[in-house]
């Protein structure tokens, strides 16, 4: 079992709101209602798309890579599916 860390997610779920809140990029919004209108909680909601953000995070500590816009606005699109690295 994998354990959760509250600060890990507090930071991910900040980046979130702060997408969210400046509507950059505005696809997270966009993700954000189009999941809600599914019936998934806005918090559940909030929780799929930061594994989104943590999948860019991990690729960019990994790899030392830059940002992948393209892979990212993928991986919002197919919310609620299991982000794709």
């Amino acid at each position: 079992m994998v354990k959760s860390n509250p600060r890990l997610k507090a930071a991910f779920l900040e980046v979130v709101d702060t997408q969210i809140k400046d509507n950059d990029p505005p696809e997270t919004r966009e993700t954000l209602d189009r999941l809600k209108a599914q019936g998934i909680s806005e918090q559940d909601a909030r929780l799929y798309i930061g594994q989104v953000v943590c999948v860019e995070v991990w690729d960019i500590m990994k790899n030392k890579t830059v940002f992948n816009l393209q892979r990212f606005l993928r991986n919002l699109k197919n919310l609620p599916n299991e982000p794709q690295v």
